[in-house]
């Protein structure tokens, strides 16, 4: 580490004000401060002390999208395995897993960070850590057989309109990954849903077999016939509650491990950095629209209607939304009250758009998109209504 500190202190001059590559100092401050803590200090004499800063932040929320990354790729590699038929060992279930996730996610860094840096030179300021997580979702909330020039494509929709043209880290109105993978799902439906998003390769013959596919619970679910028992249809797929649970499932590469959220949403709860409001309203959102719902299946023809509130919970990206989606403190509402408003919205919507929309069964992501716009108005509103009271208790 001292080498690492002599050298960069060697070259720093080169980046200062004044330097030959004054212009591309905000990469290397970047650079410096991954490796080494800032050796900048506040000045004056009023200090607030916190452990916490913007670095912490988002190094807390990578350790909480741990277990789901190692989820992904010991899942994405399994599930490949079982499609070829080949005999399961997960050494190499998680080998197989890494070479479809490292590689979409070393994409994502490079063509993401480079926007952040560019923009970052542009407007003269360090670039920020934020991109750090962006880059870590981006890969866990698409299929493992995303062609790698759309993930580039995808995530710099998401870096520019999603974060950049609103000012950046801390300005954006929407959630960066979230904003690219809404690009894929509009751009390109057939390889980010449906029956079956899941192809593999056959290694010998270097071609698609068109026999080994994977259609995820809900793509079953959303096809099942009218007045049959839909949960029945997921069960003779090869699903069984406990499946959907603990994320032995086809789907995006991050969000099929119910189980795995949990501990990350617990992580986040014990460290202060997730909201367990928005969490909790956003179950209490889904269960109370799902038995509405359900309680009218027998009245109308769409299947989904009759999928019992608690496997919604346990289904498509649910779970990874509410934990790591709708708490992002950036987008998400602010205020105590309105984080309850928020998240009962996200997951009355979810649930609304998979359930009445046969043609769009995760509604996941359009629903925290839609409440990224309105937050702003829910927590000015809980303001207003807070002012309001304070004045009349004053006047009185």
């Amino acid at each position: 580490m001292k080498f690492i500190a002599d050298t960069l202190e060697k070259v720093k001059p080169n980046f200062e004000k004044g330097g030959k590559l004054e212009w591309a100092y905000p990469a290397f401050e970047a650079a410096e401060t991954f490796v080494l803590t800032p050796d900048t200090v506040t000045r004056g004499r009023v200090h607030i002390r916190d452990w916490l800063d913007s670095k912490r932040l988002m190094t807390t929320v990578v350790v909480a999208l741990l277990p789901c990354t190692l989820m992904a790729m010991w899942n994405t590699g399994m599930q490949r395995m079982i499609a070829t038929g080949a005999q399961p060992n997960h050494l190499l279930a998680i080998g197989l897993g890494a070479l479809a996730f490292l590689p979409l996610y070393f994409i994502t860094v490079a063509a993401g960070g480079l926007w952040e840096v560019l923009f970052a030179v542009v407007r003269k300021h360090e670039v920020n850590e934020g991109f750090f997580v962006t880059s870590l979702l981006f890969p866990l909330i698409v299929p493992p057989t995303l062609p790698y020039w759309q993930a580039a494509v995808a995530i710099s929709f998401g870096v520019v309109i999603g974060k950049e043209v609103f000012g950046g880290t801390g300005r954006n109105i929407l959630n960066p990954a979230l904003t690219a993978r809404a690009f894929l799902f509009f751009s390109w439906p057939g390889q980010i849903s449906g029956e079956g998003i899941w192809r593999f390769v056959d290694s010998s013959k270097d071609k698609i077999v068109d026999g080994i596919s994977a259609a995820t619970p809900l793509g079953v679910a959303a096809v099942a016939q009218s007045g049959g028992d839909i949960i029945k249809a997921v069960n003779e797929a090869g699903y069984t509650f406990t499946d959907l649970f603990l994320g032995t499932i086809p789907g995006s590469m991050g969000e099929t491990s119910t189980l795995a959220c949990l501990l990350g949403a617990a992580y986040l709860i014990l460290t202060k950095i997730g909201s367990w409001r928005i969490m909790l309203s956003c179950v209490i959102g889904a269960l109370l629209i799902s038995t509405l719902l359900n309680l009218l299946s027998g009245q109308v023809e769409n299947p989904m209607f009759s999928v019992p509130p608690h496997y919604h919970l346990v289904m498509g990206g649910f779970a990874f939304g509410a934990v790591f989606m709708a708490t992002d403190p950036v987008s998400a509402a602010a205020t105590n009250t309105g984080k309850w408003i928020y998240g009962f919205l996200i997951g009355a919507l979810a649930i609304t758009i998979r359930t009445v929309n046969p043609a769009y069964p995760e509604g996941m992501m359009l629903a925290i998109l839609l409440m990224n716009v309105f937050a702003p108005i829910i927590d000015h509103v809980v303001a207003q209504a807070n002012i309001k009271r304070r004045l009349l208790r004053g006047a009185r």
